[in-house]
């Protein structure tokens, strides 16, 4: 939380050496400059809104007619009950056009002031190559996907999680990695909870070495306060064994001070006492130091779990993300491994295809029988990290490391020449240093006036860590800084530099195994050759670039070229999360905005921008109310009420925040049985913490009574917790203020246009009244937030960075300062209408399950194809995958109702895609009513094959009754661009019985 800033006096300005923005921001131009202000009979400038709304103004006329309705605020009324609906306009700035927000948002980022940050603490300076930049980060082929719950259309994104995977597990010395998680904190506070899940509830205490990052020792305190773990820190020497209560250790490889520790020894005590091990590890180190899964001579006797970062694989700082981090196992713990794994299987015809294994490890299906509720990985960032790795392989990977080592060895042994004391110990890249002078505030001074950022230890001592951007030259600065700064005799620089130690200096901890041994990793040298892998890859995509991807709950909206330009610019992506505030001005500037921004659209008091998805969102939401309740008193009221429609996320957040989970039934029109809920709050009363209620409904409804049902909650004493997965459906015409609730989470990467990136990044920010403010989370790097309560009742970081992943929040920023208030409004309006007039239009072919008073839907809707089973043994499995035939995405399967169809179409798509979808799924409607009819068995049709590949159309044997053209080519206009599956339908029992979660052999490709 941070309070809503004054305007900036022009002296604060010029000390932060920004360019002063003209008076009337919302005139600025690209250049900083002042455009024309309106003149009455000159055009104005082409507003953004009509560019982000799909529907043409004479098609809102048509679809409106369709639905006998006048206008959109009419439609409005007719769906949002009245005594919820907003009466007054969002007081946001006045909308810009696309060239006049980026030229404000470039007067916001020159505030930044970037310096050489060699701060370390897990974050370092990198090269992204700009084969990748241009290919993925900046490739919409690439960010917009979904997550590939549909493997048959996500196979490039699948192929390329399976090299981030291998990549990982290589490095590590493990048996199986995931493909990425949040951050390397977060990833952390998984490890800690999986060591507990394994040891099923026999050792309840988790022992953290103090020489990790203090970020992540933060982070796993608040985790282990909320789930009841007994967190100790200390030295490693301190760690007792003999009580036999630990589940696990945590160390960091190298330490967060950059020493290199042999911990064989530990090892073996710790699995001696029944114990696990965890290792923070670099993998940069990794390519020279001896992998965790080696310890001890490897295998079981090696480390159990390996966690870190991937951020120096060519991600940008960003302030602190996003970034993807990883975590790797034994293959006998992999049932218990957080997040997502890619499998490889086969399809139909036999050929190597790859999917999401084990998904019944997933939260979304064990709900609060979860260990985690880890729904977003960062899929995008996880991609460039694994390009990063087929790009350099292990060879480019190796001299980067030595390089870094290399510099940093010369570094040290000037600073010793100097006279200043280092520690005897092996290190990577970090060095810590006590000047001679005994003063290290000097030394970070001097460094800070040659625009360079050391880390301040503590008085007397400096940490300086080197990166793939250290260069001959920084050494050289670095070592006049201290000479100078401790008033010790300058070294011989290019002596030392002329001399380097590339190896580790002892061979106990020299890595000697291989790693990236895949071909992959040594295939793509050139950059023709690169480009074309990348190419290949996402053909082998859908993507919004491709067509409408209509997921209910999941809102793929446009994610426009302006609003994703901002983030490659260095001034965001180049900053440390621990430089001075002084220096990150821009951001904060950034940061207040879209506070205040957010504040105005919830009607909520505070924001907390950290939560860096939506299920981090969820956790830090419930920690407040606990907080909130702890602090008056309340420590008994721990049930959380979630109904049975709840997103999986809500009851594994309500348990991992510590809370217990008590189900509310649905009535038969899917609303909230208000006879249920009075029972469970009579059950309950005393003990009430929370209900978690998403509005409107998972089953696509504006309920009428929810807001009695948030005044049965206070009554009781508890607090109302809103599921800000649906917001898309109130901005503007209500708000969470008005529904009752007390905090939500609002999930950037839906609502407010960040991309999904194939299932990540995400943010999850949330908003709260004001009584929960001083109950946000609290500082990374310092813990608990002292000035909203502190030790008596604030709550501790939840993530590794103050603002989350704040190099993505740009995106935000641009679609709300271009739409403004009236085009917010609209494109809310517009989405309640794309669904009910796909409703209305698949009258008579599908059943919509639920709908609210008249009919009506909200900005989502069900359809009912459960009685296809019964009527024509047709699954929706099968209609998803004939949908992929005529060139879509399915929409939600299964959820919230099994056998159904959840379907989104967002305000950003044309009334002509629209149509297109419903063609889809009416024509598919006729094969099944031609199954119906007895014309041919469902295992004869094309609905139990789809979906259909170019090999099979065009192999000599074609065993089917339907003709290859039908296959193919089922409505005419499939034809302009028709999206080619490269795989059959995937046998996905196969893969999970013959589980493999690394790159297959290269054979294997020439069967797909």
């Amino acid at each position: 939380m941070h309070p809503t800033p004054a305007t900036p006096t022009t002296r604060a300005i010029l000390a932060t050496g920004a360019t002063p923005e003209p008076a009337d921001a919302g005139t600025a131009s690209p250049t900083g400059l002042a455009t024309d202000a309106a003149v009455p009979g000159i055009a104005a400038p082409a507003p953004f809104a009509p560019r982000h709304l799909g529907p043409r103004d004479d098609d809102l006329a048509a679809m409106l007619a369709t639905l006998g309705v006048a206008s959109l605020d009419d439609l409005a009324d007719a769906v949002v009950p009245g005594d919820i609906r907003l009466n007054q306009t969002l007081n946001l700035d006045p909308p810009r056009t696309e060239h006049e927000a980026l030229g404000r948002l470039r007067a916001v980022a020159r505030q930044n002031e970037v310096y050489r940050s060699l701060i370390g603490m897990g974050y370092y300076g990198t090269h992204t190559p700009p084969v990748i930049q241009r290919n993925v980060l900046e490739n919409p082929l690439w960010y917009t996907p979904y997550t590939p719950y549909q493997p048959e259309i996500s196979q490039g994104r699948l192929e390329a999680l399976l090299n981030f995977q291998t990549a990982v597990a290589d490095l590590t010395a493990m048996d199986v990695a995931n493909a990425s998680l949040l951050d390397e904190a977060t990833a952390a506070a998984e490890a800690m909870t999986m060591c507990h899940g394994i040891a099923r509830g026999r050792k309840d205490a988790f022992f953290a070495a103090d020489d990790c990052h203090p970020q992540t020792l933060n982070v796993l305190r608040t985790r282990a306060e909320s789930i009841g773990i007994d967190l100790r820190v200390g030295p490693v020497s301190d760690l007792d064994l003999t009580v036999g209560d630990v589940a696990g250790v945590l160390v960091q490889y190298p330490s967060t001070y950059g020493e290199v520790h042999d911990h064989d020894e530990l090892v073996a005590q710790v699995h001696e006492a029944g114990g696990l091990v965890v290792v923070a590890a670099d993998l940069l180190a990794l390519t020279l130091l001896r992998p965790p899964g080696e310890w001890g001579g490897g295998g079981d006797a090696g480390a159990d779990i390996v966690v870190g970062t991937t951020q120096r694989f060519g991600v940008p700082m960003g302030y602190g993300g996003p970034h993807a981090a990883y975590i790797a196992t034994r293959d006998k713990h992999v049932r218990k491994l957080p997040g997502r794994i890619v499998g490889v299987s086969k399809d139909v015809h036999g050929h190597t295809a790859f999917r999401l294994a084990i998904q019944t490890r997933e939260q979304h299906i064990k709900r609060d029988k979860a260990t985690s509720n880890i729904c977003t990985a960062q899929v995008l960032l996880a991609v460039m990290a694994g390009m990063y790795a087929v790009w350099h392989g292990p060879d480019g990977l190796k001299r980067i490391a030595r390089r870094v080592h290399s510099l940093s060895g010369a570094l040290a042994k000037g600073l010793r020449d100097q006279g200043h004391t280092l520690p005897d110990a092996d290190h990577f890249d970090t060095l810590t240093i006590q000047p001679a002078s005994g003063d290290a505030g000097a030394v970070i001074n001097a460094a800070r006036q040659r625009r360079i950022n050391l880390r301040h230890i503590d008085d007397a001592t400096v940490g300086v860590s080197l990166d793939e951007q250290s260069t001959p030259d920084e050494v050289r600065t670095l070592l006049e800084i201290f000479a100078t700064a401790a008033k010790t005799e300058p070294v011989d620089a290019d002596a030392l530099l002329s001399d380097p130690q590339s190896e580790v200096r002892n061979p106990k901890f020299r890595r000697t195994s291989d790693y990236l041994t895949h071909p992959v990793f040594h295939r793509y040298r050139s950059e023709t050759e690169m480009m074309r892998y990348l190419t290949r890859l996402q053909n082998r995509d859908i993507s919004l670039a491709h067509a409408m991807i209509p997921l209910g709950s999941c809102t793929m909206k446009l994610n426009a070229a302006a609003e994703m330009m901002p983030v490659t610019w260095p001034e965001f992506g180049a900053m440390h999360p621990y430089a001075p505030a002084e220096q990150a001005q821009g951001y904060r500037q950034l940061f207040d905005d879209l506070e205040r921004w957010l504040t105005e659209m919830t009607g909520l008091a505070a924001v907390s921008l950290q939560p860096n998805a939506g299920s981090q969102g969820e956790y830090a939401g419930l920690l407040a109310i606990r907080a909130y309740h702890a602090s008056r008193g309340d420590t008994h009221r721990n049930v959380c009420l979630i109904p049975t429609s709840a997103h999986g996320t809500n009851p594994a957040s309500a348990v991992i925040a510590g809370m217990r989970v008590v189900p509310v039934q649905c009535d038969d029109q899917g609303n909230i049985d208000l006879a249920d809920l009075d029972a469970r709050i009579a059950d309950h009363r005393d003990q009430l913490a929370a209900l978690m209620v998403t509005y409107p409904s998972t089953h696509g409804v504006f309920e009428t009574s929810v807001r009695d049902i948030c005044q049965r909650v206070h009554a009781a004493g508890g607090q109302v917790y809103l599921d800000g997965a649906n917001l898309n459906a109130q901005l503007g015409i209500t708000r969470p203020d008005r529904i009752g609730a007390d905090v939500v989470h609002l999930n950037l990467h839906k609502t407010f246009c960040i991309p999904h990136g194939g299932g990540g990044p995400g943010m999850g920010p949330i908003a709260v009244a004001e009584h929960l403010a001083p109950f946000l989370p609290g500082d990374p790097l310092t813990g608990r937030d002292e000035a909203a309560g502190g030790d008596g009742g604030g709550v501790g970081p939840i993530a590794a960075a103050d603002c989350g992943s704040p190099s993505i929040l740009p995106i935000s920023w641009m679609y709300i300062a271009m739409m403004g208030g009236p085009g917010l409004r609209k494109a809310t309006q517009v989405a309640i209408l794309n669904a009910n007039y796909m409703a209305r239009k698949l009258e008579g072919h599908y059943d919509v399950l639920y709908t609210g008073p008249g009919g009506w839907v909200a900005h989502e809707f069900i359809v009912d194809c459960r009685p296809f089973q019964k009527t024509a043994d047709v699954t929706v499995d099968d209609i998803a995958k004939r949908l992929i035939d005529f060139g879509f995405h399915a929409p939600t399967m299964s959820f919230p109702v099994p056998g159904t169809l959840m379907i989104e179409p967002t305000e950003s798509e044309s009334k002509q895609e629209l149509d297109r979808f419903c063609e889809a799924l009416i024509a598919i409607r006729e094969e099944i009513r031609a199954i119906e009819r007895g014309e041919l068995t469902a295992d004869a049709s094309a609905l139990r094959h789809a979906p259909h590949t170019g090999d099979a159309l065009t192999a000599d044997d074609w065993p089917h009754a339907y003709s290859r053209h039908a296959a193919a080519f089922p409505l005419a206009w499939v034809r302009e661009g028709k999206y080619w599956p490269p795989v059959g339908r995937i046998d996905q029992a196969w893969g999970d019985r013959n589980l493999a979660c690394a790159c297959p052999p290269m054979e294997a490709y020439g069967e797909m």
